[in-house]
């Protein structure tokens, strides 16, 4: 299915009580980086303890290698490799604890993340969508700019529910998110290159020394 399609979805991919404590880890996280912040103990570029400053959505807490979702970037890579049929490295792991009204918008992605998948860890349900047709994404200096071609395709809506994950090819297949609806929602993308690959010696942990630590 992976070959043909190049996405599917992994059922229960990891236990309800492994989602359950990582989403209630993440959210104790968040709330302890705000107080933090707030109380001037860490600076706003405090890499270790996340950020509201992501580019792609803004003003919403994201993550970029926490360890306990680099663990299971490792962990769940037996899964990634089984499902696809492909050899794989892990590249990077990241979080978001989304917000009402978020919209992660239609885009591929860069060559960290040749393979990567989406797991839903808690918090109200949010569909993504993914379609291989519609957008060019044009590359101007450090950043990505998308441009959606004329009647391009709907894609496909894909429900998640807690402990499941989207595998999909990152870099081919569009992917996005419509305005969230609920209160909030904590996913984690973790990402793989082939391990023969093009992109496998460079960016090797997405091009630090080991997982785990702040790009």
């Amino acid at each position: 299915t992976f070959k043909r399609k190049k996405y599917l979805v992994v059922k229960k991919a990891i236990s309800k009580d492994m989602a359950n404590f990582i989403y209630g880890y993440f959210s104790m996280k968040r709330r302890v980086a705000k107080k933090f912040l707030d109380d001037r103990y860490i600076s706003p570029f405090e890499e270790g303890w996340g950020t509201w400053k992501d580019k792609q959505i803004p003003n919403t807490y994201s993550h970029y290698a926490d360890n306990v979702m680099e663990t299971l970037l490792v962990k769940v890579l037996p899964i990634m490799a089984q499902e696809t049929g492909l050899e794989l490295v892990p590249t990077y792991s990241y979080a978001r604890l989304y917000k009402k009204g978020d919209i992660l918008h239609r885009h591929k992605d860069r060559p960290s993340c040749e393979i990567s998948t989406t797991i839903h860890l808690g918090g109200n349900p949010w569909p993504i969508f993914i379609d291989g047709t519609g957008a060019n994404n044009i590359l101007s200096g450090s950043e990505t700019t998308t441009m959606v071609k004329p009647n391009a395709p709907e894609g496909v809506e894909v429900q998640l529910g807690v402990g499941d994950m989207l595998v999909y090819s990152g870099c081919e297949l569009e992917h996005w998110r419509k305005p969230f609806e609920g209160n909030l929602c904590v996913q984690v993308f973790l990402h793989y290159n082939h391990a023969d690959g093009r992109f496998a010696e460079k960016n090797k942990f997405d091009r630090r020394p080991m997982l785990g630590i702040p790009k």
